[in-house]
């Protein structure tokens, strides 16, 4: 199990430049299994996440090639679909959630689409519902297997009919989508996730040959085609690095500059940041953050009631951001509700917090109150164990604007989101060593 010691208290000063986005990745490298031509895909993060679909795309037999730092080709004209009900898939693919991901490309060009259940963080209840609900109505066949978790989907030849979503997935969307781009005739997915990483998937797909309309809204529809062919892609910045950055610096009064983080594309993130008080600079496709040298002051609602800060499917606030939100709030001026909607158990890592110094109030799994210091007090150094990605990154921005010498063991689940996290915070100037 990893470590990092750090050393908190140090303002920061630079810039950084946020890696390729996970969360398109994962869906980016799925489609790849939709077309025997050659695929190129550009600012691909190198986390363990991405990683480990890379390497699981490999062991189907897709031809996989490096370019350059970030960039990879991908050809998938000759898959051993006997992998997928071999041990050594129900292991792999049990360690990612994005895996999850694989069943719609492979039922669509191949007929069949097997998956273990998925792993991932320990946030709550994650249903895969929305995604075989979606299979079954284009014309699969359903299977579960519960001595194995294992899941199943076949069908000679998928149809396109019309579909109101249960919940907007963004998972469950994507995946739905690459099954219907080759299923017969026309499909209308309605209550469909339209988050930024969705339309570049539809974009991709759209040059590859598909033809999806209503791209960046909640109605899809796709007219189904023969077969796909091959393009070049380039993903978007990590919009959640990019917000962790943004508390990162006002939490140590730094002075930092968020390089080429495509503006249009935030939705939400840099208004969030304002209530909070954060001066938040668009500089040409740059974000500036100065130093905040007399802390933030929180925005009461115009009524003069606290404000609350909640998730919502886009064009509303990620929910990976809340965790990023929560930390910064500990030491802005006056109080704030945060409401994690959508995971039960993603706010379990306030006790963590609470032991630093932070006045936090858990009102139940979903919703806690923070009450600021106003940089009247400093978090205090601590130990800690990171439960998830994005409460992994907290605990290290709390503990970078602590005084004091903090560890946070299990870092592997913050190398699962964060390319080279430690190297490119030296370079700022923080103070933090792996061990």
């Amino acid at each position: 199990m990893g470590t990092f010691i750090i050393e908190g208290g140090h303002q920061l000063s630079g810039e950084i430049t946020p890696q390729g986005a996970k969360n398109e990745a994962l869906q980016i490298l799925c489609a790849v299994l939709l077309t025997s031509e050659t695929v190129t895909i550009n600012n691909i993060p190198n986390i363990v996440d991405v990683n480990k679909l890379i390497s699981l795309l490999e062991d189907l037999g897709v031809k996989i090639q490096k370019k350059a730092k970030g960039s990879y080709s991908f050809k998938a004209d000759d898959i051993n679909l006997d992998y997928l009900q071999s041990d050594q898939f129900k292991k792999d693919g049990r360690g990612l959630r994005g895996s999850i991901m694989l069943v719609g490309p492979l039922l669509a060009r191949f007929g069949k689409g097997y998956i273990p259940k998925p792993g991932g963080d320990k946030i709550g209840r994650r249903r895969l519902d929305t995604h075989f609900e979606g299979f079954i109505k284009l014309g699969a066949k359903f299977r579960y297997n519960k001595e194995e978790y294992f899941y199943g989907v076949e069908a000679k030849k998928l149809k396109g009919t019309y579909m109101l979503l249960d919940e907007a997935s963004v998972t469950g969307t994507a995946n739905i989508l690459m099954a219907a781009v080759l299923a017969e005739g026309k499909t209308t997915i309605y209550n469909a996730a339209c988050e930024p990483y969705l339309q570049q998937l539809c974009k991709m797909l759209n040059r590859m040959g598909a033809k999806i309309s209503g791209v960046g809204s909640n109605l899809l529809e796709i007219e189904g085609v023969e077969s796909l062919g091959g393009t070049d892609h380039r993903m978007l910045p990590d919009m959640i690095e990019i917000g962790s950055w943004i508390g990162l610096a006002a939490m140590t009064k730094s002075e930092l500059t968020i390089k080429n983080v495509s503006w249009d594309d935030l939705g939400q993130i840099p208004t969030v940041f304002r209530k909070l008080g954060i001066t938040v600079e668009r500089k040409g496709d740059d974000i500036f953050i100065p130093k905040h040298i007399n802390g933030y002051e929180i925005q009461n609602f115009i009524d003069g009631s606290i404000l609350t800060i909640a998730d919502a499917p886009w064009p509303g606030l990620t929910p990976d951001l809340l965790s990023i939100i929560l930390v910064v709030a500990t030491q802005a001026k006056g109080e704030v509700l945060i409401h994690q909607k959508m995971f039960e158990s993603r706010l379990f890592f306030v006790d963590k917090l609470i032991d630093m110094g932070a006045k936090i109030i858990l009102c139940d799994p979903h919703r806690a109150t923070v009450i600021g210091h106003d940089f009247k007090s400093t978090l205090k150094a601590t130990t800690m164990v990171s439960p998830d990605i994005r409460a992994g990154v907290s605990l290290l921005i709390a503990a970078l604007s602590a005084k004091g010498t903090s560890t946070i063991h299990n870092i592997e689940q913050i190398d699962r989101g964060y390319e080279d996290i430690e190297t490119r915070l030296q370079a700022i100037g923080a103070k933090i060593t792996r061990v």
